[in-house]
């Protein structure tokens, strides 16, 4: 079980729990929490306090603060090594690095950009 708490706008990155589904109930605040599906379909609500979420096992997701104040929530995995993949970090800070290739044409881009977001993440 974790206690999250998120500063006014935070937000918990696009990650995924290849080991665990995850569940969690706010305790205070409003958070805007996303899951996508296999098949790209955003599932998305802001779930206020003392309302809860469940996001299945190994789908990518978020939660962001929406509201005016802090926010925290409780969550909860049924694995006790669910595992964590933080997209930002494991595909621009991973190292060695994943060649600008890939990414420039993965996401339709260029080396300046993928460069700029690398550097963001180096470790």
């Amino acid at each position: 079980m974790n206690n999250v708490e998120f500063a006014p706008g935070g937000v918990n990155p696009p990650h995924s729990h290849p080991r665990a589904s995850e569940a969690g109930v706010v305790i205070e605040g409003s958070v805007f929490v996303g899951f996508l599906t296999t098949n790209n379909s955003l599932f998305s609500k802001v779930i206020n306090a003392g309302e809860m979420f469940v996001v299945p096992r190994g789908l990518v997701h978020f939660q962001w603060n929406v509201g005016k104040g802090k926010a925290r929530l409780i969550t909860a995995f049924n694995s006790q090594l669910p595992g964590a993949v933080v997209l930002p970090s494991t595909l621009f800070g991973s190292v060695p690095e994943i060649p600008n290739a890939v990414l420039t044409k993965t996401f339709r881009t260029d080396d300046a950009t993928v460069n700029n977001l690398k550097s963001k993440f180096a470790v």
